[in-house]
């Protein structure tokens, strides 16, 4: 069976990308560093889901890091070359969780762009501004989810192929400088979600765009 989509990490929005990801029609991998929770993600995910160890080079063409900044990086790191021909989805969020009030990259700079820095692989930044529940389900309130879509052309355009395919509306915003823009407007609604202020707000906010 050939793989479409390799998806790094066993977490909430594995899961949920996952799940999307089967909605789609695609032929889906797992890998984790812990095996055992990959293989119980994938078996409960069921359609011919397989799953492996991170330490594997992965099989698919779109492979997604459902992983922190940091993780991300030492994930690049270790597989190198093997990552060379794939287009990597950052789906990050590098903000300093101790305060909400900051991101942890430096100015001017992004995590997906970070990332980019570390491999010759297409790296696109996308579901960062998606929170786990409304994407599980692909829309909020019978409205389909809004994608925002940073990168170089050829890969943007692979990764709103698959948005679309998986009932969702992707938004191209540009090149993958833009991911500034994404994880800095995601920092303020992350931080309006833990605000005991804002009591409509919580994890199952959904970013989209009317009119």
């Amino acid at each position: 069976m050939s793989i479409d989509i390799t998806i790094i990490g066993t977490g909430n929005m594995a899961r949920a990308l996952s799940t999307r990801a089967l909605a789609a029609g695609k032929n889906l991998q797992v890998l984790a560093r812990n095996t055992e929770a990959a293989e119980s993600l994938a078996a409960e995910l069921g359609r011919g889901t397989v799953s492996g160890n991170a330490a594997e080079a992965p099989a698919g063409n779109i492979v997604i890091l459902a992983l922190p900044f940091d993780a991300s990086k030492e994930y690049i790191q270790a597989q190198g070359s093997a990552l060379d021909a794939k287009i990597l989805v950052d789906i990050s969020n590098p903000v300093d969780f101790a305060t909400f009030d900051s991101l942890t990259t430096a100015e001017g700079s992004s995590a997906a762009e970070e990332i980019a820095a570390l491999t010759s692989a297409s790296v696109v930044k996308a579901f960062n501004t998606n929170f786990a529940g409304p994407l599980t389900a692909g829309n909020a309130d019978g409205t389909a989810q809004d994608v925002f879509i940073a990168g170089d052309d050829a890969a943007r355009t692979a990764v709103a192929e698959f948005v679309t395919a998986a009932g969702m509306r992707p938004l191209e915003v540009g090149g993958i400088r833009h991911a500034r823009e994404l994880e800095g407007f995601q920092l303020l609604m992350m931080a309006m979600q833990v605000n005991p202020a804002l009591a409509d707000f919580n994890w199952n906010t959904s970013l989209q765009v009317a009119g």
